[in-house]
């Protein structure tokens, strides 16, 4: 079953809370390096060109990683969404890069990639077919004194 955009965009908000905290600790450490002085063109040409590269990677690395392991980040898990390749596997590095940029693209055109999920028969967003990818509802796990006798 496919994740409605609701609960898709509830699990971005949980995931970019937690992204924003990271990405707010790795600028404090960085600025240590400057002593304590904005990182910008005019001030560090140079060094705001790395800053921006740790910023992607660790962009690419907090998805990367959940996605890769288990197709579920902490907010998705919250939410009980899995991101899956078409035939059902996890996702590679590969397939997490191309996701993360197509991902920039649903939300250039004032975020119409993500609405398409209203509109397509299968509820995936532009980056969904970009990138091969779906993502999908997880069954709510059977919990109780009847449960272990079911597995």
């Amino acid at each position: 079953m496919h994740a409605g955009l609701p609960r898709r965009l509830a699990a971005m908000f949980y995931d970019g809370l937690l992204l924003v905290a990271i990405l707010m600790i790795a600028t404090a450490l960085l600025l240590l390096l400057t002593g304590g002085e904005a990182i910008t063109p005019a001030g560090h040409p140079w060094f705001e060109f790395a800053y921006r590269l740790v910023i992607a990677g660790l962009v690419v690395l907090f998805f990367g990683t959940f996605w890769t392991r288990r197709g579920q980040t902490l907010g998705m898990a919250s939410w009980r969404l899995r991101v899956e390749r078409e035939d059902g596997s996890l996702l590679t590095w590969g397939d997490t890069v191309k996701r993360l940029a197509a991902a920039v693209l649903s939300w250039l055109p004032l975020g119409l990639g993500y609405f398409w999920i209203l509109f397509d028969r299968e509820g995936r967003a532009w980056h969904d077919r970009l990138s091969r990818t779906r993502v999908v509802l997880v069954p709510k796990r059977v919990s109780g004194p009847d449960s272990a006798s079911r597995a």
